[in-house]
Parts: C-alpha cells; sequence; structure tokens
C-alpha cells in the first residue's frame, strides 16, 4: 500500500494571492474552481444547509459509495473536484447570511456561479449588485445557455448539453447505428468547467493590466459545440461547402485499439514513411506499396476506413510488447491500451506520481490524481483535504468581520 503523502503546507500557484468566491456546484464550475484552486486560488466554496435532512450542499457530496463508517458528504465524485477548497454553509434567506457574503465578496477578487442568473438576481447577486460592493471584481457565470438566445435561463446538465451540441450524433456518424448516443463521460460538464478556468485567468490578467473587473459569461452549450466542431464542421467549414460533416478519419468506425495476440494497442502512424515501415515490420510492406489507395496522404484519407482495416489484421500478428519493442525504435506513436482498471500501474502514471494516497482525517485514506499541469516557478498542489460541509464557516467569517460591512 502506496505511503499517505502530506498536504503541501502553502499555496504555491500562479494564482497564489487570489480568493474566489464560488457559488458552482455538481461538475461544470466545481471542476473549474479546482483547477484554480490547485493553482494557488483561495476558493471559498458557499453552499447552501439544504433541508435540514442530511441533503445539504454539492449535490455530488451525495453521490456515490463512501467506505463503512465514513462521513456520507463525502462521496467519491466529489472528492475528485473540490480539493484546496473551503466550505461555508450560509442561509441565503437570512438577512445576516446576505450581510457576511457581502463582506465575503469584498474581499473577494473572483465571483463564480453556476446557479442559474435569475436566481443569483433573486438573492441579489446579479453582477451589478456584486461589482458595487467590489468594483473590480472578475464576476463569472457558468450558464447553459447564452444570454442573448432563445435558451436562455434553461436548466442544463451534461446530457442535455450532449444533446443540444452535436456529441450525441457523434457515434451515429462513425457505426451506422442512426440512434442518437451521448458519450460515457460528462464531457460537457469537464469542457466547460476547462473554459470557466481559462475565462477567469484571462480576465485576471486584464484586470492587472487595466484595473477593470468585468462580467464574464460561460456558456455550456457554446462551449461544447465550439469545442466539438474543431475537427468536425470538417468540410462545412466552407460556403458553399465542400462535402460533409465530420473528420473522416475520427467518425471511422476502425478507428480503435487494434487486439494484438495478448492485448491491445493504441496505434496511429501518420506520415508515408511511418506506414511503410509499420506495414514492413507486419510482413505487408510489398502488398501496401502495390495498393493506390495508400499512395500518399490525400488517397489514403480517401480509404481510411479501408487501411484502418488492414491495421487491424496487422496488429494481430503480434503481441502488444512485440509491437511496443518493434514500434517505439521507429518513433511510430504507440501505446498499450489500458483498461480502467490498468491506470495505477501503468509505468508513465507511476513514474509522474499522478495517482497519490491521501489521509482524511475523517474519512481515512483516500486516492486524489496530482495536478496535470506543470508550472517550473510556481507549481500548483494538494494542500488541503476535500472539504466537509461547512467545515471553514466559522474560520471565513472571522476573517472578515462585521467592521467590513460593504
Amino acid at each position: 500500500m502506496a505511503e499517505a503523502k502530506r498536504l503541501a503546507g502553502e499555496a504555491t500557484g500562479p494564482l497564489a494571492g487570489i480568493r474566489i468566491l464560488d457559488l458552482t456546484s455538481v461538475v461544470n464550475g466545481a471542476y473549474g474552481t479546482q483547477l484554480l484552486a490547485d493553482q494557488g486560488a483561495d476558493v471559498i466554496k458557499l453552499e447552501d444547509p439544504g433541508s435540514n435532512r442530511g441533503d445539504g450542499g454539492d449535490i455530488m457530496r451525495w453521490a456515490g459509495h463512501v467506505p463503512e463508517g465514513a462521513p456520507r458528504d463525502l462521496g467519491p465524485i466529489f472528492l475528485t473536484i473540490n480539493r484546496n477548497k473551503r466550505s461555508i454553509v450560509l442561509d441565503m434567506k437570512q438577512e445576516s447570511a446576505k450581510r457576511a457574503v457581502r463582506r465575503l465578496i469584498k474581499s473577494c477578487d473572483v465571483f463564480a456561479a453556476s446557479v442559474r442568473y435569475e436566481g443569483l438576481k433573486r438573492l441579489g447577486l446579479a453582477y451589478e449588485d456584486v461589482a458595487a460592493i467590489r468594483p473590480d471584481i472578475v464576476y463569472v457565470h457558468a450558464a447553459g445557455y447564452g444570454s442573448d438566445g432563445p435558451y436562455a435561463g434553461e436548466p442544463a446538465y451534461d446530457d442535455l448539453i450532449q444533446s443540444a451540441s452535436g456529441c450525441a450524433d457523434v457515434l451515429p456518424r462513425t457505426d451506422g447505428n442512426p440512434t442518437p448516443r451521448i458519450l460515457p463521460t460528462l464531457v460537457a460538464d469537464k469542457v466547460s468547467g476547462l473554459f470557466l478556468s481559462q475565462a477567469v485567468t484571462a480576465a485576471l490578467l486584464h484586470r492587472a493590466r487595466t484595473g477593470e473587473g468585468q462580467f464574464v459569461e460561460v456558456p455550456m452549450l457554446e462551449c461544447v459545440t465550439s469545442f466539438l466542431l474543431v475537427e468536425h464542421m470538417y468540410d462545412q467549414t466552407y460556403d458553399p461547402p465542400t462535402g460533409q460533416w465530420g473528420y473522416t478519419r475520427v467518425v471511422n468506425p476502425n478507428r480503435k485499439p487494434f487486439k494484438t495476440k495478448d492485448g491491445y494497442i493504441g496505434l496511429l502512424p501518420y506520415t508515408d514513411k511511418q506506414w511503410d515501415q509499420f506495414f514492413e515490420a507486419a510482413g505487408m510492406g510489398e502488398t501496401i506499396a502495390r495498393d493506390p489507395r495508400f499512395s500518399d496522404y490525400f488517397t489514403r484519407m480517401k480509404h481510411i476506413s479501408e487501411l484502418y482495416g488492414l491495421v487491424e489484421q496487422a496488429a494481430a500478428t503480434k503481441t502488444t510488447q512485440e509491437w511496443l519493442d518493434v514500434l517505439k525504435p521507429l518513433s511510430i506513436p504507440v501505446v498499450k491500451t489500458n483498461r480502467l482498471d490498468d491506470l495505477p500501474e501503468d509505468p508513465h502514471l507511476k513514474a509522474v506520481e499522478f495517482f497519490q494516497t491521501f489521509q482524511h482525517p475523517e474519512l481515512g485514506r483516500y486516492v486524489a490524481m496530482r495536478p496535470p499541469v506543470k508550472f517550473s516557478k510556481t507549481p500548483a498542489n494538494i494542500r488541503r483535504h476535500p472539504p466537509r460541509l461547512g467545515e471553514h464557516t466559522a474560520e471565513v467569517l472571522a476573517e472578515v468581520s462585521e467592521g467590513e460591512e460593504a
């Protein structure tokens, strides 16, 4: 069993000294604010007490199966996207809570929320309200849909955004089954969280240069559609279009891990030379060299499905390790295909200490993923366990005294 790592003592990331009042929840906003917290920001997660039936705060607290005897408010997904934050619980129906939030806003550089904007208005937390307290605030709203469109204000979840953005049409274009299908990962939430974190840092840079705060809207539908169509607008990029939606090489049923004698490999020869070397190693060099369908890049792309079919035949002639031994010295892109269960033992992930074990004082041992981006001068770190619901209420409110009322 891996030795539990110690938490870092202080923030060393590039956002150290930045304070964020975080009214996001579930995955989208919470993932984005954790990235900022890992990079040094002091993220104060404002949560609601709920109905006093043990269901308060971020709903992700309660998803999943905690170990026997562990606190129920530290569910597995919550753990992965809420470290390095402090949790406070305030009932925003109470005037005392509203006063406390106004004091907090005055001390913050960023206000981030995923509550629907009409709800923020009702709470007195619209951009104009917050900017009246802290004029240079960076106010970031994680919306479902842009405020200028007819869907503005409607509820949005990953399933809905995948459906609306075109994500659910990718698999049908790949395998011919016309039924739209949702990708089995929270791609819309996580992509939107990445957009949110980037938007915050860009707005903070603008404020550092000019002294100006601003309102920043991060709409899920627009973010995810732009992410998807980087490659899948394809020949529809032109006016008039020159061909189909969907990047041909990618919407290809034969684009997949290839079965070897004892497992699977991910494989992508890219240049003419690499294709020749791969098929030579598979004993098919002469056959491919004589085939006009694969003579150059453009003809290969027209026949990419057939080409990948031949790769599938070739891959089955060697073991995974044999392919790695043959192809890596040739610099042909190849990896062993990991199952989820394989990831903790992957040699690269082990070498970079990607999975790290920590000891929570109430939960016990848990596994966290190391912040993936490496800063040579201002390293991100893990310095706080994911917080219990309301764990830091007294601590945070003590930092903003009544005398600082806005």
